[in-house]
């Protein structure tokens, strides 16, 4: 069974910038992905690409956040810049191992951003 692991978070000041990676135990076929959950907030897409390299922001991130996939290791990464305080949150891998099939999840990694 292909499992998820994702690492980079951490504190950062407001307007830093923090690199998530996530890497599966197996080939992604599919679409991979990161979400977050803020507390007492519903877990909400950041941001996904395909296994050819297209991809999709959630508006309040565009223009910061930055997704990127090395198929060959399947890994993939969120680059994180000019963090506000609303971007504090658990941020969670996901990824279609196939396409036919429900995304996995990783266990999430805390994100802080203090002012």
């Amino acid at each position: 069974q292909v499992q998820l692991v994702e690492s980079g978070g951490g504190l950062v000041q407001a307007g830093g910038s923090l690199r998530l990676s996530c890497a599966a135990s197996g080939s992604i076929f599919g679409t991979m992905g990161w979400a977050r959950q803020a507390p007492g907030k519903e877990r909400e897409p950041v941001a996904n690409i395909t296994r050819g390299g297209r991809i999709n922001y959630a508006d309040s991130v565009k223009g910061r956040f930055t997704i990127s996939r090395d198929n060959a290791k399947n890994t993939v990464f969120l680059q994180m810049n000019s963090l506000k305080l609303e971007d504090t949150a658990v941020y969670y891998c996901n990824a279609r191992v196939v396409i036919t099939k429900p995304p996995i999840w990783g266990q999430g990694t805390q994100v802080t951003v203090s002012s």
